[in-house]
């Protein structure tokens, strides 16, 4: 009797946001429901996922800082400072506004 060959598994990738992150709308709603969690962390890594999507590169010499940094304080354990996430906001074309609880 013949052994069947194996078949192969698919290979998987982890799942990145940053795929999907294609159009302002999308980014908006995206940054939206991070803000939503109230979690800083949360919210810092989505704007991280945002500028990857956009280029981090780019993104962090718009936002005059420099790229090593910008992936450090964008991290889930990253502490940005207010002036560093406006600064990235403005630079993704994404503006902060406060709205009513």
């Amino acid at each position: 009797m013949k052994k069947s060959p194996k078949a192969k598994k698919p290979a998987l990738r982890p799942f990145d946001a940053a795929e999907f992150l294609t159009d302002a709308e999308t980014i908006a709603a995206y940054l939206d429901e991070a803000f939503a969690s109230n979690d800083p962390a949360e919210i810092a890594e989505s704007i991280g996922t945002v500028a990857r999507a956009l280029g981090m590169s780019k993104i962090a010499r718009n936002a005059k800082v420099s790229r090593e940094s910008l992936y450090r304080a964008l991290s889930r354990n990253g502490n940005p400072e207010l002036s560093t996430i406006i600064g990235v906001l403005r630079a993704c074309g994404v503006t902060l506004a406060a709205k009513a609880a």
